[in-house]
């Protein structure tokens, strides 16, 4: 079957050609030579391409630059692909996840000849595995200035809603010690995972901030997520680990996140185990003054991590922004509205129009 898309094609049924395009992470080649194939057709852009990322750019000379980007590959497919529609909804593997963005971002490209403002459209690969396998980290590196502007739109999945910035993520493992002993003669030694009862009692404890960060409310959060130890079964262990996620608000960096962790667990040993950083809304720019009015609606606070956060790194403020519900992400019967994708189509025309 051709992967040939055809751009003035209705934006849902772009979606759905881009879709039937499978392209789970590390293996996006197919979806990334149709995106430059239909990029390279229209002469108002400049294209480049770094392994399976694509970047088009205006160079008309405008006094502002917006960057626009979305990426490529979905989660596994788990027998949801070819796509349906049924009613308002298609769906399909990578439909909300966020196909339908990229669909949006295309035919924006496609409409838009001679935009209000400079637009850089990136398409990249291998967002939804480990960070450093990530195409916009790479093309951060090698090529920054492909990245460069004044404001970016990541079209991740906010069902039609602006989300501001975004929130950081550390994990962290706390260590408890103890004595080996056999267990026959457990009174010769110390349990470690008998000693993790005052961890919990303090993650139990712990009250979440609500910070207000630019005009957004963001909703932190302290949580275990894994517990290890034990040696054998007649073994008394001497560690036990447990491992915490620490969500936190951008008006914390990294660092000042990873001291209020070591604060909390303040006597035990804490060892960080990664990291990425939050990023501020950005909502006070003036170019991102006329999405907001362009686009409508109340913008909100980003409660989870996205690339904004790599946007953010190299000085360009970003918001999500995207057609796809995100409670659908990654699911089986994974779906998107076709009048959410017509809508959001139609508010980034206004923008740039």
């Amino acid at each position: 079957m051709s992967t040939r898309l055809d751009l003035t094609q209705d934006v849902g049924e772009l979606t759905a050609r881009i879709v039937d395009v499978e392209s789970v992470s590390g293996d996006e080649k197919a979806l990334a030579d149709a995106v430059e194939e239909a990029l390279r057709l229209l002469p108002h852009l400049t294209v480049e391409r770094d392994g399976e990322s694509v970047v088009a750019r205006t160079r008309l000379g405008r006094g502002e630059r917006v960057v626009i980007a979305g990426h490529l590959d979905t989660v596994p497919v788990a027998g949801n692909l070819p796509s349906r529609v049924e009613g308002d909804l298609l769906y399909g593997c990578g439909t909300s996840d966020m196909k339908s963005g990229i669909a949006v971002a295309l035919k924006l490209a496609a409409a838009l000849p001679e935009p209000s403002r400079d637009v850089t459209y990136v398409f990249y690969d291998c967002e939804e595995i480990e960070a450093e396998r990530n195409g916009l980290l790479r093309l951060s590196r090698r090529h920054p200035d492909w990245l460069a502007g004044d404001f970016a739109v990541l079209m991740e999945p906010t069902d039609g809603a602006i989300e501001g910035g975004c929130q950081g993520t550390l994990r962290a493992q706390i260590v408890t010690r103890g004595k080996r002993a056999h267990s026959a003669r457990s009174w010769f030694g110390v349990n470690a995972i008998h000693a993790v009862q005052p961890v919990l009692a303090i993650l139990n404890a712990y009250e979440a901030r609500l910070p207000v960060v630019d005009g957004l409310e963001y909703h932190e959060g302290l949580n275990a997520v894994g517990i290890g130890g034990g040696v054998a079964g007649n073994v008394i262990p001497d560690e036990c680990v447990v491992t915490v996620n620490y969500r936190f608000a951008p008006d914390l960096s990294l660092e000042e996140a990873q001291a209020h962790v070591s604060e909390v667990f303040e006597g035990y040993e804490v060892r960080f185990t990664d990291g990425a950083a939050a990023a501020r809304p950005g909502l006070t720019h003036p170019v991102a003054a006329a999405f907001v009015d362009a686009v409508g609606g109340t913008p909100r606070a980003k409660l989870g991590w996205t690339d904004v956060s790599l946007f953010a790194g190299l000085g360009v403020p970003a918001v999500n922004y995207g057609p796809g519900d995100p409670n659908m992400a990654h699911q089986q019967g994974e779906f998107v509205s076709l009048k959410k994708i017509a809508d959001c189509e139609r508010g980034m025309l206004g923008w740039l129009s």
